[in-house]
């Protein structure tokens, strides 16, 4: 049996060191710091901000008082999943005429992690199974408090 050559002994090994190098990534907001501090309470509108920072990555959910500027790295290697790194999340409030009001900072303190429960979701109530769930309203159909039902169907005609 030949072995390999020198060179290519050691291109087949720079190739599978290779996969083994952690995987970086940016998501978000593209953050620069001297535009950031920049934006100042009381100073500062909506029309400045939006001039300065751009378009923000959240509106507020029930008030458009509210913007959020979100940015996050994250790194795996090979096949696992994605952990954060870094996180900003910068919210800036605006007062009723539209003038900044506050300026708020969280970082990677306010990521929560949520593991998986099993193959189901809990839930309250009975337990059902397959045939439960397919034959389970057989004889529900008009009965008392079901709603619906009560014939007559429709078109009000003068019949007696």
């Amino acid at each position: 049996m030949k072995s390999l050559p020198p060179c290519l002994a050691l291109a087949g090994l720079l190739l599978a060191s290779g996969a083994c190098v952690p995987l970086r990534q940016h998501q978000g907001y593209i953050v620069d710091v001297d535009l950031v501090n920049s934006v100042q309470p009381g100073v500062d509108n909506r029309d400045s901000v939006l001039a300065t920072l751009g378009k923000p990555s959240i509106n507020g959910q029930f008030t458009d008082r509210d913007w959020y500027y979100v940015a996050r790295d994250t790194h795996n290697l090979a096949f696992r999943s994605p952990k954060a790194s870094t996180q900003l999340t910068l919210q800036i409030s605006f007062d009723a005429n539209g003038t900044v009001s506050a300026i708020r900072r969280g970082g990677l303190d306010q990521v929560a992690s949520i593991d998986m429960y099993g193959k189901t979701t809990p839930t309250l109530g009975k337990k059902r199974g397959f045939f439960q769930d397919l034959f389970g309203n057989i004889g529900a159909v008009g009965a008392p408090g079901a709603g619906g039902g009560g014939g007559g169907g429709g078109g009000g005609g003068d019949r007696p």
